[in-house]
């Protein structure tokens, strides 16, 4: 950066470009503006961050983000604990729950086996879900992991993985997008909706 730029602008547009999905013009933008803004929400910008790192941990059981643990969900006696939804992300969770129509409980695995990223099953919160469903109590598993090459290869390993517990094992539907045109479906996504096609 130019020699014109004070050394906290060009720290704060290096940690904010270092954010996925903000480049470094984006990066520019919000440190300008925040330089403009009230004290108060740079101040408020500030804690909330430290109380990010400060105060919420990972769930002992399901591995979501919380403040307390158990989490809510794992504490709420009135969910289903004989069924879990198994997702990549905490952001999964939440999109689940924004369903209102699932209300048993959660696994969060923390990402999906990429050789390319140098990520395998041992880096991911799958030994503890074998541990979790072999203790008992759990009639299903739902593998909620995005389609993609990473999901559906995490969702085979978690398959072969279970499949010795007996547990029933399922994995969420693919097909057409609500209000999509036939014609503009991906040849993938056709296919899948074919296969995964239920009598009316």
């Amino acid at each position: 950066m130019s020699q014109a730029v004070p050394k906290p602008v060009t720290q704060l547009i290096e940690a904010f470009s270092r954010l996925p999905g903000i480049g470094p013009k984006t990066a520019s933008r919000l440190t300008y503006y925040l330089l403009r803004a009230p004290d108060e929400l740079s101040q408020t910008l500030a804690t909330a961050i430290a109380d990010l790192k400060a105060k919420t941990r990972t769930c002992s059981v399901c591995y979501n983000i919380t403040e307390d643990d158990p989490c809510a969900i794992c504490r709420d006696e009135n969910r289903d604990s004989s069924t879990i939804v198994v997702v990549e992300e905490p952001l999964d969770v939440l999109a689940v729950e924004r369903t209102g129509a699932y209300q048993g409980r959660y696994h969060v695995l923390h990402g999906a086996i990429s050789p390319v990223e140098g990520i395998g099953p041992e880096d991911l919160k799958i030994r503890e879900l074998v541990a979790r469903v072999s203790a008992g109590g759990v009639r299903e598993v739902i593998i909620a992991t995005n389609p993609g090459i990473e999901g559906d290869a995490t969702a085979m390993y978690l398959q072969r993985q279970l499949a010795p517990t007996g547990v029933k094992i399922t994995r969420l539907a693919r097909g057409l997008p609500t209000g999509g045109d036939l014609e503009y479906v991906d040849s993938v996504t056709l296919l899948r909706a074919l296969q995964g096609r239920h009598e009316m």
